[in-house]
């Protein structure tokens, strides 16, 4: 399955990407603002993909691997749409994560679009969310600019400092014509 916008197509995960995987994930710059730091090596990149590999299986959607439309051989990043479970709740969270290399480029804020395109439209849920660090500004943008509003702070990470919950719902996408 893939998904194109007007420069990146987005497609299911495989397991080939593992290499791609631990290149972006594993970049200390890319984790800046993630609490858990970057995998810390191959294996740990491996267990994550096996798990997204999972969600796909079980619930027929969730991350895809990012590549620019004139070069769609180059992965760029990864993300999409997951159900993720915290200790006190539930969201379909809309995440990403490009390279250093890709960002700067509104990249981010077309994967979003297209992303939450897909889950309102193709999927029909009801509400997409995300969870993002508050010194994350520029994150917090792309989803201001894709339709998300603040909700409340989440405590998401074992003795770290809140996250920020942001969500859009179905019905709100729609009369704002996203």
């Amino acid at each position: 399955m893939q998904l194109h916008s007007e420069r990146l197509i987005l497609r299911q995960v495989r397991s080939s990407d593992l290499n791609d995987l631990f290149r972006i994930y594993g970049d200390p710059a890319t984790n800046r603002f993630n609490p858990a730091g970057p995998h810390p090596d191959i294996n740990h990149s491996h267990a994550v993909l096996e798990g997204w590999l999972e969600h796909w299986q079980t619930h027929g959607f969730g991350n895809w691997a990012v590549s620019r439309a004139d070069r769609p051989d180059e992965i760029i990043g990864f993300g999409g749409v997951r159900i993720v479970h915290y200790d006190t709740f539930t969201i379909n969270n809309l995440g990403y994560r490009l390279a250093v290399e890709a960002w700067g480029q509104g990249y981010a804020t077309e994967f979003a679009s297209t992303a939450l395109h897909y889950g309102f439209e193709a999927l029909k849920l009801d509400e997409v969310s995300a969870v993002v660090r508050k010194n994350h500004t520029a994150s917090q943008k792309v989803l201001t600019k894709c339709g998300l509003e603040f909700v409340r702070e989440v405590y998401d990470v074992k003795d770290a400092p809140p996250s920020l919950l942001y969500t859009l719902t179905r019905n709100r996408y729609r009369i704002e014509g996203q």
